[in-house]
């Protein structure tokens, strides 16, 4: 974070990628699509005759681009010729497509039925790069899918802009955020460690009690502010799970179950929301 961020002149921009493609992310994709040409045989044949990836470039030309297909890129032999094709993609890959047209080109691959690809293989290394990236879609069923929301978004970014009194509580969610989008070393145990954290740290700064348990803060919470009890129970079991999976608030034994980037990031919105839920209460 820049010192701008850290005293709250500036936004603090959430890692997650949420419409939008960092270059790091824009690199891991196209490195995929890379080997996803390599795969087709490209070997020179005679006059007119098309090689398996002329075949898989010309279907890309002429049904992701829709260009007539008296336009593409040929040798002077008549032969399509790949590498300016390849050229072409690219420059529009990365100089052109906005965001959303590279996912549809993401989606146009995996779902092309002219293939040699091993999907689940290579939609496993499109979910990895969006994974590592902390990209806020997944590929399911062949589709690039949200796994967040705008309102999710907006529920992290509202938090920490809060500057006025709630430095403590935002430091938690920052450091939550920070564990959960590391590129090289994600910590998704921390994460959401310091995520209900910045609940507990709320609940302390709303009753005024220093030794308060987060059970105790909403009890006392729900008498002066009348939260809803379904609200306070599903709050209740959501620290319960934070104390029985995967070593966050214990020590680690040999059967628990390390939690992934799904449960992190859930907690972080989950947790930044009840925060911006209780301070509207106050």
């Amino acid at each position: 974070m820049r010192f701008s961020q850290r005293i709250g002149k500036t936004p603090f921009e959430t890692a997650l990628q949420f419409e939008s493609i960092n270059n790091k992310l824009k690199n891991r994709l196209w490195n995929i699509i890379l080997d996803y040409f390599e795969l087709f045989d490209d070997v020179s044949l005679s006059f007119g005759l098309k090689s398996d990836r002329d075949k898989i470039l010309l279907f890309i030309w002429k049904d992701f681009f829709a260009h007539p297909s008296d336009t593409i890129y040929k040798n002077p032999f008549g032969n399509i010729d790949t590498v300016k094709i390849i050229a072409h993609i690219r420059r529009w890959f990365f100089d052109e497509a906005h965001w959303y047209e590279i996912y549809d080109f993401v989606e146009f691959i995996i779902s092309s039925e002219l293939t040699v690809l091993n999907k689940a293989v290579f939609t496993s290394n499109f979910n990895d790069a969006l994974k590592k990236e902390a990209s806020a879609y997944k590929i399911i069923n062949n589709v690039v899918t949200p796994i967040a929301s705008d309102i999710e978004v907006d529920s992290i970014q509202e938090i920490l802009s809060e500057t006025n009194g709630w430095q403590s509580i935002n430091e938690h969610l920052k450091t939550a955020l920070k564990f959960l989008s590391d590129r090289e070393s994600p910590d998704y145990r921390n994460s959401i460690k310091e995520s209900i954290s910045a609940v507990e740290a709320t609940c302390i700064k709303i009753t005024s009690d220093s030794k308060a348990t987060l059970g105790k803060a909403l009890t006392e919470i729900e008498k002066k502010h009348s939260i809803d009890g379904g609200l306070k129970s599903a709050l209740k079991s959501i620290y319960g799970y934070t104390s029985n999976t995967g070593g966050i608030r214990h020590a680690l034994i040999d059967d628990d179950v390390s939690p992934s980037f799904e449960d992190a990031k859930f907690m972080l919105v989950s947790c930044s929301a009840f925060v911006n839920y209780l301070k509207a209460k106050v």
